[in-house]
């Protein structure tokens, strides 16, 4: 039994400060009101986003309530309430701020952001990217980012930026050739049929 955390394995969401269990849905709302606060202070920064699970971490620290759940399974539900309330206060969409660890895009919820303001769906990544950038430029420009003299521009998010700058690069670049057999060489420069 680990005794600095008093009964926190009995149940899915906690109150760090005496273990209680807290239902799910009073998490999730707590959470969301917590996390609209926190993204307009990321938008406060030009080109500045933040990954869902830094998300996570942050509101479940400021609010001393915590989970074992998968991330996966309860953030989507406190993002979709911060959309409706960016929505109900004419603020622009803050959830086009969090994006993935691993890829720098906005997840498969963002179509929620589109249903609400009575936009038509994004039809493809890249459009609904491009549609998250402009969100974003949109956030800074309301939130007090300093921008440059120009205004700024809808930027994609810099992880997912470069994803599409090394198959831009890719894309550009001729495959190199053994000389010797004519066949494309792996990444390591040395020919498997020819060593």
């Amino acid at each position: 039994m680990n005794f600095g955390e008093p009964r926190m394995s009995q149940h899915g969401y906690w109150r760090v400060s005496d273990g209680t269990p807290v239902a799910a849905a009073e998490a999730r709302e707590i959470w969301a009101r917590e996390a609209y606060p926190l993204l307009v202070d990321v938008a406060r920064t030009y080109h500045a986003v933040i990954t869902y699970k830094e998300l996570a971490e942050r509101i479940q620290e400021s609010t001393g309530i915590r989970t074992r759940t998968l991330l996966h399974n309860w953030i989507g539900t406190v993002l979709s309430k911060v959309v409706r309330e960016a929505h109900r206060r004419g603020d622009p969409q803050l959830t086009a701020l969090v994006v993935h660890t691993d890829d720098g895009m906005v997840g498969e919820g963002y179509k929620e952001v589109l249903e609400v303001a009575g936009e038509p769906p994004a039809d493809s990544v890249p459009d609904r990217e491009q549609h998250a950038a402009r969100a974003r430029l949109e956030c800074y420009r309301r939130f007090g980012a300093a921008l440059p003299a120009d205004g700024g521009v809808p930027a994609l998010a810099p992880l997912y930026q470069a994803a599409i700058e090394r198959r831009r690069v890719r894309a550009e670049s001729p495959p190199r050739i053994c000389p010797r057999c004519s066949v494309q060489l792996p990444s390591t420069g040395t020919c498997d049929s020819c060593d």
